[in-house]
């Protein structure tokens, strides 16, 4: 099972003489099998060849099915597409090109800008999406960012595999994560509602506390917290009971490895994205193997339709990035061993994080019925924490029937959660503007 959203820890005691070089033995394993992909490879090319009679027998499809799931368990996947070229903007198809418009060593921000054939007559609201730092890429949100196109204008955290990172670029930690997202806020000038998906529920309330205690005035317009781990006291998940049991010292044993050579962040401290994978797996082993024993009865079967869905959840499921370890463990520590937000002692640059200064941002805050990894009530207690936002400028929503995923994706979150939220932000705008107009 995750912690929040970062993957199992293993799921038994190692030493840390095992932990250190566990990343390089990782490695010298995966290149061991080099040769056997490509064999496979080449074996599943020649089967196919439409000149090749053998291809079209019983036997040769079990062959080509099995090489094709041998190199889909055995390859290293890389960081997705996000295949989003166009959207329908007032029922004309507009299309798209994603560009960064901030970069620091571990981030991007990346804007989605919407063509237009001609100019809107009332520009859009902005939405800045900020994606979790957990183990997936941004890319997990693509169903978000594909929802909210058609409304508004977005942007969207785009984190950095760290072990593409090198050691030259520094540290980088939770506070590190929250000034990144100050200056994001900067960059983006204010006139924006910000969403945050999971995990980033915690430091983007912080970032926008810290904004507030200094009467920042680019803080934005509207708050969203969908899903996340603002008090994991409340209604306490097994995901959170682990992090209590284990400890810090344990987390910093026993999953914190260096990045090996040839990658750019080699000897950066990490949690490697491959133990992370493994935690995934291990949440609901029994699934993933009944889905790849299903691709390849597929794959036999020649049911293309059913075996490009596998493709697409799997490259994007399997498709991992490691964490610096600095940045691990103090969220670790911080949010699910000492609960240090919501009992009010946690700092930034040594300077108190309090949620009761925010006044000028609206709240909204979404959580599913079903969630599993941030319980009921974890989200919901950010409105405790902010005492100073009037009632009529906060909304608290559960979604029925839906997990953790469901919060963020997924027909329901289209249909029910997104409606909601555009309209809490145009309430939170209107507001804003006749605040100002006084």
């Amino acid at each position: 099972m995750p912690i929040g959203e970062f993957g199992r820890p293993p799921a038994s005691e190692t030493s840390p003489g095992l932990t250190a070089p566990m990343y390089w033995m990782y490695e010298m394993a995966y290149a061991s099998l080099g040769p056997a992909r490509a064999m496979s490879d080449a074996t599943r090319m020649m089967l196919q060849n439409p000149l090749n009679p053998f291809g079209q027998t019983d036997l040769a499809r079990q062959i080509t099915a099995g090489c094709e799931l041998f190199e889909r368990t055995t390859r290293r996947y890389g960081k997705p597409e996000w295949g989003l070229k166009d959207t329908e903007v007032n029922g004309v198809r507009t299309p798209i090109e994603i560009r960064s418009v901030w970069e620091k060593p571990f981030c991007r921000l990346l804007y989605f800008d919407r063509k237009h054939p001609r100019p809107l007559r009332t520009p859009q609201p902005r939405v800045f999406i900020v994606a979790p730092m957990s183990g997936h890429y941004a890319t997990l949100l693509r169903g978000t960012v594909e929802a909210f196109l058609p409304t508004h204008e977005v942007y969207i955290t785009d984190w950095s595999d760290a072990r593409q990172v090198p050691l030259a670029a520094g540290r980088f930690d939770l506070e590190d994560y929250i000034d990144y997202l100050i200056e994001m806020f900067h960059v983006l000038g204010g006139n924006v509602h910000v969403l945050a998906v999971c995990q980033p529920a915690v430091p983007v309330l912080a970032a926008v506390s810290v904004m507030e205690a200094e009467n920042d005035p680019y803080v934005p317009l509207s708050m969203t917290l969908m899903g996340g781990p603002i008090d994991t006291r409340k209604n306490p998940t097994a995901v959170n009971d682990l992090a209590a049991e284990k400890g810090i010292d344990w987390f910093r044993n026993n999953v914190i490895t260096k990045v090996p050579f040839p990658h750019p962040g080699v000897m950066r401290d990490v949690y490697p994205g491959f133990l992370q994978l493994n935690g995934f797996i291990s949440m609901n082993l029994d699934r993933h193997m009944d889905a790849h024993k299903k691709l390849f009865e597929n794959l036999v079967k020649g049911d293309g339709d059913l075996v490009d869905k596998h493709r697409e959840f799997y490259d994007e499921y399997l498709a991992v990035m490691d964490l610096t370890a600095e940045y691990y463990l103090q969220t670790v520590d911080t949010v699910f061993i000492k609960h240090a937000l919501p009992k009010g002692e946690m700092t930034h640059r040594g300077k108190p994080v309090d949620p009761s200064k925010i006044v000028n941002v609206a709240l909204m805050t979404v959580e599913g019925e079903k969630d599993d990894i941030s319980g009921l009530g974890q989200t919901e207690a950010t409105h405790g924490l902010c005492s100073s936002i009037p009632d009529e400028r906060r909304v608290h929503y559960v979604q029925p029937g839906v997990g953790h995923y469901g919060v963020f994706n997924g027909s329901r979150f289209k249909s029910e959660i997104v409606p909601r939220i555009c309209d809490f932000q145009a309430s939170a705008a209107h507001a804003r503007r006749n605040a100002a107009a006084e």
